[in-house]
């Protein structure tokens, strides 16, 4: 008799609620919110949250919305206007997060909220237009902001209780502090996520990445350490048998790929016929880049410094944030032995705050767009023929006695969704891989190019008299859909040995002159050591870093954040690598850090030959 009395009143109870809802309607609401904004988040990170996601990590996610939705409550007191306004934000951030998702083939990090510039250049190039998960999203927003409208509005702003609010903040700020500034997320082996970005949930691993956004001193890390690799590694003169160019032009292409590394790619014909053919006076192989998809400028910072991104907090930008005036560079090398140097990029100068940049690299002049008269464009970006043909104007009007160009190109830069003006359809792929991806076809094309204009480049200074190098390279692979690159691999991308994830990354380059040099293929490096390269086979000395790399590549020539090669040629993790290979990497990030980090004065003379 007295269950049946109980659940007589509990009903009578939940009718009372449901008919006259109070503020307990407005709280369970409210407790809802950051369920709700997760789960939009996620479905436009593309992540099943259900099933895509660990128990912790939906654990953590929600606890940074729950802190979210309680900031919003601490400061409009009122929970149906803080409800509304967190899961609105929520929304409009996952939307950001997946445009980038969208383009760039991976999530929003901090880093790239200092890019913003960069990013609003190119807008307009790409596909805005809503999608599925963007629809879903959408349907969820308004449902929940439906449930947060039925709720009764409250009459006065309600206040918390000055112990409640003081033990509210207390307990997020002592989380925010056990997050950040402490080493538990090191202890608990959480990291930002590289490979899958999403495998994380976007703001876990979003303010995962916030937490690794300084460059960590490296352990035993000293002054007098430093000083004792000075002695050990001291600068090199240049070889005096090595002809020294009279032109020194580096080529940096933008998104340049040799995508028939992958057997399966099948294209209607060879997209870069001409680069396949060259051998005469070339040394020439694959460069592993650190990053896919974009990033330039971390692959621009790798290869005028010689410091790597593997040192560096996953998916910042050095360009952003560890640039200062005297950094080392090839620029400043070359200088110091008489090279005019020019940094020119045919697109816009906000981008990657490239104007600063060199100017602390000390490059003479700079050049972007406006700098090129009356170009050909391709799409809507200035053509790798205009670009090539201002080299031209560079070196045949003879700005200096002696030039050192590195030129960033930009007309094959994503997306490849932006119509064909001037640009014919040259390659064609298999039915399944153009439904995989609609735009490769588009990529391919502009490769193809490419190439043309690069033939036309390489006949221009084979006629030259004067002693001409040229070093080139592509910056990264394209950012093709997984789907596409899961038909080229045969297989899941999370399904992918080291071996094939940097197959990902790997991009053609090749080292030309038009005099004699001793001919090699099937070389292989990072582009932190292509420009030790560069200056070995350009007869410049090398500084005592230099010096280092040098004989660093000869252990490891290849070292990225997502695998290395050994000199023996096996593709390794950080984690799989011999103490004696390790032993060589924690030296790097020591002078890593000192030149990139730390300079000090008595330690210049290892980085500056000035």
């Amino acid at each position: 008799m007295r269950r049946l009395l109980f659940v007589d009143w509990v009903l009578r109870r939940l009718a009372e609620f449901w008919d006259r809802p109070g503020p307990g309607l407005s709280r369970l609401v409210f407790l809802l919110g950051p369920w709700a904004a997760f789960w939009m988040v996620e479905i436009l990170n593309e992540n099943d949250v259900f099933s895509d996601l660990y128990a912790w990590q939906v654990l953590m996610n929600l606890i940074w919305y729950y802190i979210w939705f309680a900031l919003c409550r601490l400061v409009l007191g009122r929970l149906r206007r803080a409800a509304a306004l967190a899961a609105a934000v929520s929304f409009l951030v996952g939307l950001v997060n997946h445009y980038v998702l969208r383009f760039r083939g991976r999530i929003l990090f901090p880093a790239d909220l200092t890019a913003w510039k960069t990013a609003a250049n190119v807008a307009d190039a790409f596909d805005f237009s809503m999608d599925l998960a963007m629809r879903e999203a959408s349907i969820l927003l308004v449902a929940y902001l439906f449930l947060v409208w039925a709720c009764p509005a409250q009459r006065r702003r309600a206040k918390l209780s000055r112990p409640a609010a003081a033990g509210l903040m207390a307990a997020m700020a002592g989380y925010g502090f056990v997050f950040f500034c402490t080493g538990a997320l090191p202890a608990l082996g959480i990291y930002t996520q590289q490979w899958v970005t999403q495998a994380n949930g976007f703001l876990l691993n979003f303010t995962v990445a916030m937490r690794y956004s300084s460059v960590d001193k490296p352990e035993d890390y000293s002054h007098e350490a430093v000083l004792e690799l000075t002695e050990e590694y001291p600068g090199v003169e240049g070889d005096p048998s090595v002809t020294q160019p009279t032109n020194l032009i580096v080529i940096m292409n933008e998104s340049f790929a040799d995508m028939t590394i992958f057997d399966t790619l099948e294209p209607s014909q060879d997209p870069t016929p001409f680069l396949h053919s060259l051998e005469e006076n070339t040394v020439k192989g694959w460069m592993y880049s650190p990053v896919t998809g974009g990033g330039t400028a971390s692959v621009e910072f790798e290869y005028l410094t010689g410091f790597a991104t593997i040192f560096q907090p996953p998916h910042t930008v050095a360009y952003q944030l560890y640039t200062e005036e005297g950094m080392p560079s090839l620029a400043a090398l070359a200088g110091v032995r008489g090279y005019e140097s020019t940094a020119f990029h045919p697109y816009k100068s906000s981008g990657w705050n490239r104007p600063i940049v060199y100017s602390n690299m000390r490059f003479d002049h700079q050049l972007y767009e406006e700098d090129v008269e009356s170009p050909y464009l391709i799409r809507r970006y200035i053509s790798d023929q205009s670009d090539y043909e201002t080299l031209y104007e560079i070196t045949d009007q003879g700005r200096g006695d002696r030039n050192f160009i590195f030129n960033v190109t930009m007309q094959n830069h994503s997306s490849y969704a932006q119509g064909w003006n001037n640009l014919e359809k040259t390659v064609t792929l298999p039915q399944e891989l153009r439904s995989a991806d609609a735009t490769a076809e588009q990529y391919l094309s502009l490769i193809k190019a490419s190439d043309d204009a690069l033939k036309e480049l390489i006949e221009h200074y084979s006629q030259s008299e004067e002693p001409t190098m040229i070093v080139f390279f592509g910056d990264h692979q394209p950012p093709l859909k997984n789907a596409f690159y899961e038909l080229l691999y045969g297989k899941k991308l999370s399904e992918r040995t080291t071996k094939e994830v940097l197959k990902q990354y790997a991009t053609p380059f090749f080292i030309w002159t038009n005099y004699d040099i001793q001919e090699q293929s099937d070389v292989i490096l990072s582009p932190n050591f292509l420009g030790v390269l560069t200056a070995r086979m350009a007869g410049l000395p090398l500084t005592g870093y230099m010096n280092f790399l040098s004989q660093l590549y000869e252990e490891l020539p290849v070292i990225t954040p997502v695998g290395l090669v050994t000199g023996e040629g096996r593709f390794l993790t950080e984690k799989e690598l011999s103490q004696e290979q390790q032993d060589w990497l924690m030296t790097y990030e020591t002078l890593n850090y000192c030149g990139m980090v730390d300079l000090f004065d008595e330690a210049r003379p290892m980085y500056c030959l000035d």
